[in-house]
């Protein structure tokens, strides 16, 4: 992969360089070696600059997603069931675990999602087959009923309204309010992920979007994808094998992840521009999330350099990938980039095509893209923005 290098003297701070912001990919590029870039660049879901863009097929993200889980359920199984030593079971099953909830994150945010738009598969009615499957197994909504929710999402008269999928889920099942403090609705966030009142107020919800839908051959296909594990677990005696390895993903860790991806989805813009309803509505209402951090500037030759950046990977390959496969997975730091090209099938090369886009100024939309780099942070932002809307800005 050929990458077009920054010229920054060794030493000088990008700060300083008239003209040039702060970017933490781009000084990935300049300060580390062309080998590493496409890991960096999967990992942050940004490109170096000048990296130019490919072609990928959106079948990959269906065989990765299923590779995904069964890598997963086979780790998780083997750490419970093999004969190991306690740390070394231990780290198989956190990795078995997150795993398989990133192939499930998969199919909900990539799969389940692009099905909807149509750009999947190339006939609408594969796309409808597959988006009917995956919300049966994997206890989402109907198919049906999620697309018709989901273009009123994607319109700026319905975004960020009672009648939006996002808010409904930020109001609704999460409990938070406009107006409220911020410090407030980050307790109520934390005490969420550690309620199981909570998880199961969620999973009912899911269970009943699925199985009691009103369409009974999607109610039946929903039913069997939940018995079939079942009925492994019973032939084979392995029930805690079975209910750790596949159900904890599917039901506890799917919905710990789907809250934060939500959370970092969207942010409440000033209330100007949400009565405006308009295109800069749209932009202001979504932000690149970024997993990363701004690469150290001191050489590793030095002993503060080489602590930096001992430091600076310890992040990188534990919060920071952690954030990546198990919530921002698949084109979901790229969010912006979706809401202002819904239909685009660019999507599968989803961080080149967003930088193509944000380098040709955004056409058709009055303000380019702003990101927010790190997971976190991006949250925090987010219901900074809802602390500050006056309650009922939102109706």
């Amino acid at each position: 992969m050929k990458l077009n290098r920054i010229n920054v003297p060794t030493g000088v701070s990008l700060q300083s360089v008239p003209g040039l912001r702060e970017d933490p990919r781009a000084a990935m590029a300049q300060r580390l070696p062309a080998a590493l870039q496409p890991f960096l660049t999967w990992l942050t879901a940004k490109p170096a600059p000048g990296e130019a863009a490919r072609e990928i097929p959106a079948r990959r993200y269906v065989a990765g997603g299923l590779a995904w889980m069964a890598v997963g359920c086979a780790l998780s199984a083997t750490a419970l069931l093999a004969a190991l030593p306690w740390p070394v079971a231990l780290l198989m099953l956190a990795a078995g675990l997150t795993a398989t909830s990133s192939g499930l994150g998969l199919y909900q945010v990539v799969i389940f999602h692009h099905c909807s738009h149509g750009t999947v598969f190339r006939s609408r009615e594969r796309n409808r087959q597959v988006g009917r499957l995956v919300s049966a197994l994997l206890l989402f909504t109907r198919f049906e009923d999620y697309q018709r929710d989901h273009m009123m999402h994607h319109s700026a008269n319905k975004l960020l309204t009672d009648e939006d999928e996002f808010t409904g889920f930020v109001f609704g099942v999460c409990g938070l309010e406009p107006g409220v403090p911020k410090r407030e609705l980050w307790r109520r966030v934390v005490m969420n992920l550690i309620s199981p009142a909570f998880h199961a107020r969620f999973l009912l919800r899911r269970v009943k979007a699925a199985m009691f839908s009103g369409d009974r051959q999607h109610d039946w296909m929903a039913r069997a994808g939940l018995a079939l594990p079942l009925l492994v677990a019973a032939a084979t005696g392995a029930w805690g094998a079975v209910l750790v390895a596949w159900f904890l993903p599917l039901t506890i860790l799917l919905q710990i992840a789907t809250v934060f991806r939500i959370l970092c989805e969207h942010r409440f813009p000033d209330v100007a521009l949400i009565e405006a309803r308009g295109k800069a509505f749209v932009c202001a209402s979504t932000v690149g999330v970024f997993p990363g951090a701004l690469p150290p500037e001191a050489l590793a030759t030095s002993l503060r350099g080489a602590l930096a950046w001992t430091g600076w990977w310890a992040r990188m390959l534990t919060a920071v990938l952690f954030s990546r496969v198990f919530v921002l997975v698949g084109d979901a730091p790229c969010h912006d980039f979706h809401h202002r090209r819904p239909a685009t099938r660019k999507w599968t090369d989803y961080a080149r095509a967003r930088q193509q886009d944000e380098d040709a100024g955004s056409p058709g939309f009055p303000m380019n893209y702003s990101e927010n780099w790190g997971l976190i942070h991006a949250v925090d932002r987010n219901l900074a923005t809802l602390a500050a809307t006056p309650p009922g800005a939102v109706a």
